[in-house]
């Protein structure tokens, strides 16, 4: 009998792999969620970190776990953007993979191509100051007021208990924002079947945006749109357990 493949699952910007507490328990076979270089106690350079550095903690995490059978690999927002480097180090031992609302680059772009015209617009003048002074070019970590976030991801505001699971210090962190310069290629991964999960009442990555990233994946990948705001791994667990079931199901 074939092994299950082990459900990888790699967080966005300014988070952890606390990211997928409440997913966790939805998730059929074995899984592994990892945390990014700088996140929760993981040696990491935010200042300086490189998306190639990312690659090279999740490869090892994947490695050191012993894992050495098949592997579906889940990428949210902004972990998008290790995944054709992962793909690349771990070859066909990828069965799968599953972007959800995910930065996809166009071709040597970089996660810069993946924002909103005025984030991209903001981001790049923060990055030109912090180059003019030298300060590191990391993110804010936690809000001041959690109640900021209750509608900063899109769909129906989020109850208390979603607003404290979001904002809790183990999952909200000091991220970097040197990596989004870092240049992506997914022509160098090896083909494997993809389905893109895309939010359609998303904010930060509204679904148009989403749309035009999806089209930027070689091969034939396939879209499937869920109802929800940006982060249903978490608002919706169970449902997106479901949805990540179905399209593995399809590949």
């Amino acid at each position: 009998m074939a092994a299950s493949p082990t459900t990888v699952l790699v967080h966005g910007g300014g988070s952890t792999r606390r990211f997928w507490d409440r997913l966790l328990p939805h998730l059929d076979g074995p899984h592994l969620a990892v945390d990014l270089p700088g996140r929760a106690g993981k040696p990491g350079d935010l200042a300086h970190l490189t998306v190639e550095d990312e690659v090279r903690s999740v490869v090892d995490d994947v490695r050191t776990a012993g894992i050495d059978g098949p592997v579906v690999l889940v990428a949210h927002s902004s972990g998008g953007l290790v995944v054709p480097g992962v793909l690349t180090e771990l070859g066909d031992r990828v069965r799968h993979v599953v972007l959800n609302a995910a930065s996809v680059p166009p071709d040597g772009g970089c996660g810069l191509d993946c924002m909103q015209d005025r984030h991209r617009e903001g981001l790049v003048a923060a990055l030109a100051e912090a180059d003019r002074t030298g300060q590191p070019m990391i993110t804010l970590g936690p809000p001041d007021d959690p109640e900021a976030f209750r509608r900063t991801y899109g769909g129906p505001p989020l109850s208390d208990a979603d607003l404290a699971f979001v904002v809790d210090p183990v999952r909200c962190v000091v991220d970097t924002l040197h990596h989004y310069r870092q240049p992506v290629h997914w022509s160098a991964a090896p083909p494997v079947p993809v389905t893109y999960l895309a939010t359609t009442l998303d904010r930060p990555v509204p679904i148009d945006l989403q749309r035009t990233m999806f089209g930027r994946l070689p091969g034939r990948p396939a879209l499937v749109e869920l109802e929800t705001g940006h982060i249903p791994a978490i608002v919706d667990p169970g449902g997106f357990a479901a949805a990540l079931g179905a399209a593995v199901g399809r590949g």
